[in-house]
């Protein structure tokens, strides 16, 4: 007898994680990002890095032991380590004589690399020498992008996409003003995209609305753009292509404005406006004139048909 072909469901935990973990979904869960050590660091690059994985905490993993990893020469062991941990963003902490200080950021896509941008660090100030309170460990961060490079230049565009899919945690539906504690901004200006953060202080007011006032809290750091590997664009649209269960209904004759107010338009028959009633007023009514003007109209046009009739009979 043939054998019969018989999808066997997975008993053991780990065998429900692994086909969970390759089930398409909808709306993704928090992106997890992998912190790794090239073979060479230094103390600087290494900080900021601890500075980042501290921000992002708990959606970020930390590899302790140094890798001798060459993302662009060879982006392989970091796509093992990406499907291996289920980790679709990364961070690298190397150092040279050629490149000091540099931290690479990347992302995947199908377990493949699809953007990566290298960063040098200057004027670096960390966590620990801001002497402020800090903010609560799992705070969803506001992104704050200054400058026109961002809109204007494609690459510094990649960039500003790479950040915001770094930093951004789960999607909420409703913000609580008391739950916005912490600004990460970045300003583009020449080759640079220079990080600052802040902590959020709602002060009290003569209104409903408080005051606000910004913290600095670290890390601050300058970051000098070096090397990119950017995916083509089909490629990049493919990445970013929304499921059509996702996309939104449109609904004829339906539209909203900026403020989210719902406008509808109603398509009725015509009217017959010249038998609508509309004299209610004294205002409105005929004046003498007008009737008399209306019934001389009336008069030569039975006039008229009388002639026509009587040059038909005729």
């Amino acid at each position: 007898m043939p054998a019969v072909n018989r999808i066997t469901k997975p008993i053991t935990h780990k065998g429900k994680k692994a086909i969970l973990k390759k089930e398409p979904k909808l709306i993704e869960n928090a992106k997890e990002a992998l912190c790794l050590k090239g073979n060479r660091t230094s103390q600087i690059v290494t900080d900021i890095m601890k500075d980042l994985y501290d921000l992002k905490k708990p959606n970020v993993q930390m590899m302790k032991q140094k890798n001798d990893i060459l993302p662009f020469e060879d982006i392989t062991p970091i796509e093992k380590f990406a499907f291996k941990y289920d980790a679709s963003l990364f961070m690298i902490a190397t150092h040279n004589k050629k490149r000091p200080h540099n931290l690479i950021m990347g992302r995947m896509y199908e377990h493949m690399l699809l953007d990566m941008i290298e960063f040098g660090i200057e004027n670096y100030k960390g966590l620990k020498d801001f002497k402020v309170e800090k903010i609560t460990s799992g705070i969803k961060p506001l992104l704050i992008f200054n400058g026109e490079l961002f809109e204007s230049n494609h690459e510094y565009g990649r960039i500003k996409n790479l950040l915001v899919d770094m930093f951004l945690r789960e999607e909420v539906q409703k913000i609580r003003l008391q739950g916005l504690e912490h600004v990460l901004s970045f300003t583009a200006v020449e080759n640079k995209i220079l990080l600052r953060s802040y902590r959020i202080l709602l002060k009290k007011s003569n209104t409903r609305t408080p005051r606000i006032e910004l913290v600095e809290i670290g890390p601050r750091a300058d970051l000098v753009c070096r090397r990119n590997k950017f995916a083509s664009e089909d490629l990049f649209n493919r990445a970013c292509r929304k499921p059509n269960a996702l996309k939104a209904k449109t609904k004829k004759n339906i539209s909203k404005d900026t403020f989210g107010t719902t406008y509808g338009r109603i398509h009725i028959g015509a009217q017959n406006i010249v038998g609508i009633q509309t004299r209610k007023m004294k205002g409105l009514k005929k004046t003498l004139s007008e009737k008399n003007t209306q019934k001389r109209k009336i008069a030569n046009d039975n006039n008229d048909g009388a002639k026509k009739l009587k040059e038909i009979n005729d």
